[in-house]
Order: C-alpha cells, then structure tokens, then sequence
C-alpha cells in the first residue's frame, strides 16, 4: 500500500529535502549499487583523460627533446670541424716551416727571424713554443744512442723571443723518432701534458713533431742534400686551442661544451678544476652519492669509439645547482691524424629542464582541457554523491572525532621521540631502517629521509658492529625479548661508543612485525674508563718498575766495575779484552733501560729550570738534520716567536722531541716531510708542541698501547718499547699532557702521525 506524504510537510521540505525523503521512504533503487557504480565508472573516465593526456604530452616531450638533441649535434659537429681545421692549419704551418732553407741548413741569421713569422700565425691558435732539436748526426753510420750522448741545441721561439738553449731531455724522444727515414714527411701529436708553470698550469699541452730534411733548395743551398737536420716543434697549448671554440657554446640557455682525449682526460670542461682528469674518476670525485654508470658507458663505448649520436645521463650538478639532474647530450669525433686514427670526442649537453621550459606553454593548454573535463566529470558525481552524504554524516562526525583523539595521541607520542636525547629508531628482519627520531639525524649527520632505507650496519662503517646489531635483531624477532649490546660506529673520522636495547613490536596476531632500537651515546663514558684504566696501568707498572730497576742496578753495578778493573789489567790486543769490551757494551745498554725507567717513576733527579722549548728544539734537530737529509725527509720549522718559557730539565725535554723525532725518521724511510710548530695557547698559560709526520700512520689496534712500556711495532733490535713510554713519564712529571693524532693510509689521503705536547709556561715579569 502506497502512503502519500502529507502537503504540509511537503511545503516545509526544499528540493533536496524531498528527493532525499522520497529516496529513503520508498527505496526507488538500491544506493549500495549506485555507490559502486560511481566507484568505478568515475575513476575510469578520470583514469581515460589523464592516460590520454600523459601520452599526448609524452609524444609532444620526445618530439622536442630529440629536436633539442639534434640542435645540439649540429653545435657539436660545428665545433669539432672547427677544432680540426685549426689543427690542420697548425700541422700545415709546421711542415711549411721545415720545408724553410733557414731550417734545414741552420742559417743563424734568419733562422730566427722565419721562425717569428710562423709564431706570429699560430699563437692566437694556442701555440705557445716553436722548437727546432738540430740534429749532431754527421755520418750515416753514427748511433741514435752517441745522438743521445752528445749536447744537443734547441732553438726556441716564443712570447720572450728567439733564444738558443739546451735540448730537454724529452724532447730527444721526439729527435729519434724524426731521424727514421720511415716517418719522413710525417706529423707526430704527442701525448697532452699539463703545464709545468705560469698562469695556465691548470691548463694541457701536446707537441706537433715533423722531421726535419734538406730538401729545400735556395741561393746557397743550390743542390738538395737529403740529409737530416733534426725536428721541428710546436707547443700547443690545447685547452686554450679548444676553449677558443667550445667557451662561446651555448645550447638553450645554459648548456655548454667540454672535450675529452682518447684516454679519456678532460681536455677542457667549464669547471676548471676537471681539465686534466680522468673523466671516468672527476665526477664521481666531486659527488661519490650519485652513479654516473650511465654517462661512464656513453663515453667509453661511443664517444672513445669515436661514434656520433644523441643519449641522456644523470649528472650532480649544473649551473651552481647541485643534486641529480638529468642531461641531454650529442657528442660526435674530433680527428687528430688520420693515418694513426687518433681522435678526441666533444659532447654539448644542458639540462632536460631546457625542454620543459619549451613545452610548458603545451603543458598549459593541455591541463586546461584535461581540467575542463575533470570538472565536467566531478560535478556529475558531486551532484548525485551529494544526495548521499546526508546519511552518512553523523559518522563522519564520529570518525573525524576519533581521527582528532587519535591524532593527538599520535603527536604526543611523535614529540616524545622527537625531542629524547636517546637515538629512537625501528628496523626490519634484514636490519634496514624503517624511522629514526632527531636524535640519530644530529648523531649520524645526515637527514631523516636519507637515513630512512639505509641499512643499520652500512652506516655504522663497522663489519664487527653491524653483525652484533644483526644477531640482535634476529634474536629480538624470534624470541620478542630485549637485547642489551654495545658496539662501536665510525661518524667521519671519529669512532663512537653506542649501548643499544633491542625490543620486538607486536602486532595484533602478537608476532612481531619489528623492532625497537633505543640507543645511548657512552662514548664519553667509554673514554673516561679507558684513560682510567690507563692511568691505573700505567702507575702499577711504574711502582713495579722502580722496584725492578733498583734491584738490576745492584749487580749491574758490580758488573760494570769488576769488568773496569780486569779491563786495566787485561792488554788491549788480547781476546779476553775484546770479550772485556763487549761485556761492558751490554751492560751499559742494560744501564740505560733501567735510567730510562727510573725516570718514569721520577726516581732520578734532574735539575728544574727555566727551560727555552724553541732552542731545544733547535739543538735536537740540529742533531738530526743530515740523517733527515740522507733519507730525503724535508724538515719544516714553524716556531713561535716570544714563546713563554717552561719550568723542567732542558735534557729530559730533548729527550721527549727526540724519541718522537727518532720515531718518525723511522716510519719515514722511503722520505717524507717532518713538521715542528710551537706556539702559546690559553692566553699564554700553557705552551704547545706539535710534531707532525708524514709516515704511514698508527693502525688503529697499536693506538692504545703506543704509551705502554716495552711496546714496540720495530723489528727486533731497532727498538726498546720505552721511547714514548719514558717521554709519557717526563711530560707528565711537568704537569703537562702529550697526546696524537693519526691517519693510516686507509683512512685518508694524507696519512700521518702528529703528537700533541701542552705545558704550563712560566709567566715572566719583563725588566
């Protein structure tokens, strides 16, 4: 039976109220499949427009990008002709100049002058040099090793005039080649190398060689000879040749030019800094985050091949702009010698941004008619949607009233973590990091968003540490109970202490879906044990030190005067005083040992005065200085003038400079630089020595022990193990502190050991 609604209330009721009303009172169709229906057919008519306009303006970007590319080899053929002419023309003025009589007969007085005309066309080519290596070879028979003996002449012209001097050594590798008959009428290029000096040391060079015959004739040369007369040179300056037509490149607005030779160095780039590198090794030198795998394979397989052709590559930075940016590139062969099949590649490339600045006008028109159809779409599905929002809004209500609670429950929770000075992070089964809180960004130096994904024992930079971490987590994933461990990480150059406790997350099922990580930095701590532990040693070892040395000395004694006795009644020439001799020898050096730790624990007397550390230091390398220069290590003084004086024994502080001087002479066999600094710190209350090496550095398992006694890393024979040891004694008797620094070859380029010497000054009243 089908009831009308009363009139009155529907003329209390609007439009929307009443289809609303007549919906719900009399179902005319089932809303659940009216909701699915719009589910799907609004997405897929959504989904048509934007694949229809992601193809339409993929096809218009590939369209101008390969436009783009195309213009960019045209630029690149362009100046590779240009650099080829010029290295024609260069070949062609260096074999007209050796067909010259003035050069193949050595005529003194215009020998000069015809080489200045030839400079005079070739330096805006970047030439900075013409050489001409005479030949001494007078007869056929004579050696090219006797030519090689002999004092060769070059003449040489260039920006300073003409001038006569002695041939360079590497220069007869260019007059050999050119006194084989087989390579007459040839032009050698030479291999680039970078300017010695000047201002353009940054810059490359390569030597043109063409050999030099008589056979030329002129008024005093009527008949021709046909014998050698040596080599003629020029010296090119190639980045400047090439700048000369790469510099004013310019593809779209930013684009720009660079070459690279046959072996693969960049033989001119915008940066500067990159010319003379392998291109293979400079970028990643510059950004090791970024793989240049990509533009590594366009070089080695294409352009080294010396093909031709357009590509794409990510690079780290343009313009200034750094971060992975995507480059076009059109790169086509340079030809150096056609008979040696030599050649270099020139590529122009700028950034796939020049594209899409073109095409953004296209972009524009496009998102305009994909939005009028969006909005065509969504009115449709708002109008009958909206007839269903009315149910549903209470709970929405009840949602977003929970959403809110649940929210801030969520921020008082995410604040909690953010701002503890404990590192709170959570991984998976395989150690990878899922979040870490503020804490772990400041501690590893890197953002959140770049520690997130990163494995935990990669960034730890500690094979022993990451399989710790790694067994823990297992453990916490099979088991959901805690796991307390401590650990060492490497952050740059500093090795940190962390205590973690590993904990299992559970999940409704309670499995556990991942694991907790709170971890503690106690590298203070671990320091403050360590020195402790340290000082502990070191003062038992000196207490059983004193009462060892004491008791040696006794016999040592006795030893040493029974053998001074039978050494007067013994005559020099006889075995027995040899055997005398040597006795005497050994327990003198066992002496020493026992001084050396009677010193330590401060059982030896030495007078305490004002002691002047720069003349000290002066004496002690005075000493030193000849074997220094034997083993070919420069010596460095960098001492501070009106440097407070010390209170100490003048003899005791030369010891400590030259144990560690001695020290680094050792490490320093193969040569090296040694560097001594003084200078007053602390407003002038203390004064600090710095001994700087250039060894091999201290591995990191010989560091903690380097102060112990009878510690030695020397071959047997070379060393007692008490040198730092005793050095440690007399700088602590003092009241000062002596510490290092050091750098192994692994850990950094330039390697070394530094140790670190503070004492109080002596605070003098000036008369």
């Amino acid at each position: 039976m089908v009831i009308a609604p009363d009139k009155e209330d529907i003329s209390s009721l609007t439009l929307k109220g009443l289809i609303l009303r007549f919906i719900e009172r009399y179902r005319i169709f089932h809303l659940k499949a009216v909701q699915i229906l719009l589910a799907i057919t609004t997405p897929l008519l959504l989904g048509t427009v934007l694949v229809l306009g992601w193809m339409y303006g993929n096809k218009i970007k590939e369209i101008v990008t390969e436009d783009f590319n195309q213009q960019q080899l045209v630029l690149a053929q362009h100046a590779s002709r240009q650099i080829e002419n010029n290295l024609n023309m260069l070949k062609k003025e260096l074999i007209l100049l050796s067909l010259s009589p003035s050069i193949q007969y050595f005529e003194k007085v215009s020998i000069g002058k015809r080489m200045g005309i030839t400079y005079s066309s070739v330096r805006e080519t970047g030439t900075l040099e013409i050489r001409f290596i005479e030949s001494m070879q007078q007869q056929d028979h004579v050696t090219m090793r006797y030519i090689e003996s002999l004092r060769q002449q070059t003449h040489m012209l260039d920006g300073n005039g003409y001038r006569i001097e002695n041939t360079q050594p590497e220069d007869l590798l260019y007059l050999k080649w050119a006194g084989q008959v087989q390579n007459k009428g040839k032009v050698l290029f030479g291999e680039i190398t970078p300017v010695v000096s000047g201002r353009d040391s940054q810059n490359l060079i390569m030597k043109l060689a063409v050999p030099v015959w008589q056979v030329s004739v002129d008024e005093a040369h009527p008949y021709v000879t046909d014998k050698f007369s040596g080599v003629l040179l020029f010296v090119v300056d190639t980045t400047t040749l090439i700048e000369r037509v790469t510099k004013g490149i310019r593809s779209g607005k930013t684009g720009y030019a660079w070459v690279i030779n046959e072996n693969g160095l960049f033989l001119y780039h915008p940066e500067r800094d990159f010319i003379g590198k392998n291109a293979f090794e400079a970028r990643k030198e510059k950004r090791p985050t970024i793989s240049f795998a990509r533009i590594n394979e366009i070089q080695k397989d294409l352009m080294l091949a010396g093909k031709e052709g357009t590509s794409w590559y990510i690079s780290g930075w343009h313009k200034g702009v750094e971060g992975e940016i995507r480059k076009l590139i059109a790169y086509t062969p340079i030809h150096l010698n056609e008979p040696e099949n030599r050649l270099w590649s020139i590529a122009v490339v700028a950034p796939i941004s020049e594209v899409e600045n073109a095409i953004q006008s296209i972009h524009i028109h496009q998102f305009s008619l994909q939005s009028l159809i969006i909005v065509i779409i969504l009115l449709g599905g708002i109008t009958v949607i909206s007839l269903m929002i009315t149910w549903s809004h209470s709970l929405e209500q009840e949602v977003e009233s929970k959403t809110i609670e649940l929210k801030k429950s969520e921020n008082r929770h995410r604040l909690l973590i953010e701002h503890a000075n404990d590192i709170i992070f959570t991984v998976n089964r395989s150690g990878d990091i899922l979040s870490i809180n503020n804490a772990g960004s400041l501690f590893f130096r890197s953002p959140k968003e770049e520690l997130v994904g990163e494995n935990i024992g990669e960034i730890c930079r500690n094979e022993g540490s990451a399989s710790q971490q790694f067994k823990a987590i297992e453990e916490a994933f099979n088991t959901g109970e805690s796991k307390q461990i401590v650990y060492s990480v490497n952050i740059g150059d500093a090795e940190h202490w962390l205590s973690t406790n590993f904990n299992g997350l559970l999940d409704e099922n309670g499995s556990v879906f991942t694991v907790l990580g709170i971890a503690r930095d106690i590298t203070r701590r671990k320091k403050m044990e360590e020195q402790m532990f340290h000082t502990e040693k070191l003062a038992s070892v000196g207490t059983l030190a004193a009462g060892v040395a004491h008791e040696i000395n006794n016999p040592l004694a006795i030893i040493l005067g029974f053998t001074d006795l039978l050494l007067e009644k013994v005559p020099k020439d006889s075995e027995l005083y040899d055997t005398l001799k040597t006795i005497e020898k050994h327990g003198t050096n066992a002496k020493r040992v026992v001084e050396n730790l009677l010193s330590f624990t401060r059982v030896s007397e030495e007078k305490v005065e004002e002691v002047d550390i720069n003349r000290n230091m002066d004496s002690v390398l005075d000493v030193t200085r000849n074997t220094f220069s034997l083993n070919r290590i420069s010596i460095k003084k960098e001492l501070s003038e009106d440097l407070p004086h010390v209170k100490g024994s003048a003899g005791e502080l030369q010891q400590v400079f030259f144990n560690i001087i001695t020290n680094a002479l050792s490490i320093m066999k193969s040569g090296g630089a040694l560097t001594v600094r003084t200078q007053s710190v602390d407003e002038g209350g203390k004064v600090e020595i710095r001994i700087s090496d250039t060894g091999a550095g201290i591995k990191k398992e010989h560091r903690s022990r380097i102060f112990d006694p009878l510690f030695t890393t020397k071959k047997v024979g070379e060393g007692t193990g008490l040198g730092l040891f005793v050095s440690y004694g007399i700088i602590s008797k003092y009241g000062g502190k002596i510490t290092f620094e050091t750098k192994t070859e692994e850990e950094s380029n330039e390697h070394g050991t530094t140790f670190i010497i503070i004492l109080p000054a002596i605070k003098t009243v000036k008369s």
